[in-house]
């Protein structure tokens, strides 16, 4: 995505494309229901506790670690082999993304290195920084041929700039463009879908739309499947109108999806069987 121009919002500008209006509806009446269930009242923080598992499993799944969610939910070592320690590194970047929603308005950036080094969980010189040129990445889900590191650091700043200016764009748009962005840059040299997706959280929640974090979109775009995802991925980075909005209307459904999910445990809750 651009983010120079004459536009001064170009986050705003995206919401008026067609069906995305739709899209931002819809995901408000999502998160309208669950929000509204009774269980949310006095229970709420046992809702998030397992949204925050199971998004954390879904994300771990779009990156190759498609665990049955009671497997997350028993193991505690997940340092045995690749895809155990994805599985980690989902469930560590879920738990901090809730620690850093007050710096990311200020400093994206920082958030960002930050996310990558909870991920990575290593000392590295590579982790929790941008990539350098001919360093390679580990990111066998996006094929699509890598931006170079000055490209890169010029869009991570022109994301930043629109992050830290504000915007009067839905939080479902803003949310799409972090996520879509991230993931077409592949900043780092690891860990970026899951660095990605854990970003489009923190804005979902510090936007207010779902602010107890019950609204899980990983759950969403696991439920979606890989290939759809990278189809409506392949919109994103396209840059067209209609590619865009093909791009925030997976993410919108990703995100109902994931309410639909919470709301599921709500009941499940209210009939003592969670």
């Amino acid at each position: 995505m651009s983010t120079t121009g004459a536009n001064a919002d170009p986050l705003a500008a995206l919401g008026s494309l067609p069906g995305v209006a739709e899209s931002v509806e819809s995901v408000r009446k999502a998160a309208d229901r669950v929000y509204g269930h009774r269980i949310m009242r006095r229970r709420s923080n046992e809702v998030t506790s397992e949204a925050a598992l199971r998004g954390a499993r879904g994300s771990a799944a779009l990156s190759g670690a498609d665990w049955a969610l009671e497997e997350v939910r028993r193991r505690t070592d997940f340092s045995g082999d690749d895809e155990a320690r994805v599985v980690g590194a989902a469930l560590r970047l879920t738990a901090e993304a809730g620690q850093l929603l007050s710096v990311w308005r200020q400093s994206p950036l920082r958030v960002l290195a930050r996310l990558h080094l909870v991920a990575a969980a290593d000392k590295g010189e590579e982790v929790g920084r941008p990539r350098q040129d001919g360093e390679p990445v580990d990111e066998p889900l996006i094929e699509l041929p890598l931006p170079d590191a000055a490209e890169v650091e010029g869009r991570l700043d022109g994301l930043a700039q629109l992050i830290i200016a504000g915007s009067s764009a839905p939080a479902l748009v803003t949310a799409a463009v972090v996520h879509g962005e991230l993931l077409a840059l592949r900043p780092f040299v690891s860990h970026n879908g899951l660095v990605a997706r854990a970003a489009e959280r923190i804005v979902l929640v510090g936007s207010g739309l779902d602010p107890k974090s019950v609204c899980p979109a990983e759950v969403g775009q696991a439920e979606q499947g890989r290939a759809a995802y990278l189809a409506a991925f392949e919109g994103y980075v396209s840059g067209t109108p209609e590619g865009m909005a093909t791009w925030i209307a997976h993410c919108g459904k990703a995100v109902g999806l994931g309410a639909r999910e919470s709301t599921a445990v709500c009941e499940a809750l209210q009939r003592g069987a969670a």
